[in-house]
């Protein structure tokens, strides 16, 4: 299931759980994922720094060895030494990001020591392409910047603090995003279908309901107990009016506007869960050994609800006949 950016959650609903990513699941789920910003990612590259100097390091000490075993060292000429010199300078400052990002899943040792990672502005796993766009932008006006460095250098802080996710120049040109893998466990809302409205909710038509007005319905029942009594009914109503718009058929008559948010949320979820189950058993018929390998992943722990429905009585209002006309 691919993540992908939100479209049209509004912004304060976006800002949950210290997740501040932007990364949304198939089922409107804002994953908690943290961008990591301009502290962690300078800590990363001190560590990486350091590495590259070891390496560059090890290249010298290994090529004069090399040079003085074969060659001599009086038939060196300086040509030869500066041919090497660039390929050396090459290989640590762009093949290290590159070989470690491209295979180790997006990690550099610096990545790795601190928790980062980094991955498609999608979501998806970092390849190739990407690792180099961002390996060359770096070396050229970032670090060690051979561009005007202190031009760039400043550039560069600049739109890594300006940018909601903390963003490099590399990151831009690449179309990346580095993460935080570390982020604290938290327990994220699952949404709870009413009883009485099973039967209703088995025949929405959920087709025009798309991940952003979810998250944001999702955000807001999970997020109740923390809203003052007017901010609640006053957000609970907009989403209300947004959703009977594109939900259809309408709701039973006197249905509490939360409990007709929730119920929609717990269909769409549902839904979505069955699908995933369709698409895991048909993959492990055609890949037995897919199956076998997620049996034997150890089991996640459920994921209970961030907050309970609301128990303070909350008011029956009647479905007005215009909006219930306009959602079919």
């Amino acid at each position: 299931m691919t993540a992908q950016p939100p479209r049209s959650a509004p912004a304060p609903y976006r800002a949950g759980y210290g997740a501040d990513a932007g990364l949304v699941s198939g089922e409107a789920v804002e994953l908690d994922i943290r961008a990591a910003r301009l502290g962690s990612r300078a800590l990363a590259l001190l560590v990486d720094i350091l590495v590259q100097l070891t390496l560059a390091v090890i290249l010298v000490s290994g090529a004069s060895i090399l040079l003085t075993s074969t060659v001599g060292p009086g038939s060196l000429d300086r040509a030869l030494l500066t041919g090497l010199q660039t390929v050396g300078v090459v290989l640590v400052l762009v093949g290290y990001p590159v070989l470690c990002e491209t295979f180790n899943s997006g990690r550099t040792v610096g990545k790795l020591a601190v928790g980062l990672r980094v991955i498609r502005a999608d979501g998806g796993r970092v390849g190739f392409r990407q690792a180099l766009t961002r390996s060359l932008v770096g070396v050229a006006v970032e670090w060690p910047g051979l561009v005007l460095p202190l031009l760039t250098w400043a550039a560069g802080v600049t739109v890594m603090l300006s940018d909601p996710r903390g963003r490099r120049l590399g990151d831009l040109a690449a179309g990346t995003l580095v993460i935080h893998e570390r982020s604290p466990a938290g327990t994220g809302y699952v949404p709870m279908m009413v009883p009485p409205l099973a039967g209703w909710a088995a025949s929405l038509d959920l087709t025009r309901l798309d991940d952003g007005l979810a998250l944001a319905v999702r955000q807001l029942l999970s997020r109740t107990s923390t809203l003052t009594r007017d901010a609640r009914h006053r957000l609970t109503r907009s989403l209300w009016a947004e959703v009977a718009a594109v939900v259809a058929p309408p709701p039973p008559p006197g249905l509490p506007e939360w409990a007709y948010l929730a119920a929609v949320l717990a269909e769409r979820h549902a839904r979505a869960r069955r699908r995933l189950a369709r698409n895991r058993s048909v993959t492990s018929a055609l890949w037995p050994e897919l199956g076998t390998r997620g049996a034997e992943a150890p089991a996640v722990a459920p994921v209970r609800p961030a907050a309970p429905v609301p128990t303070t009585p909350q008011p029956v209002v009647a479905v007005p006949a215009a909006r219930s006309g306009s959602t079919g």
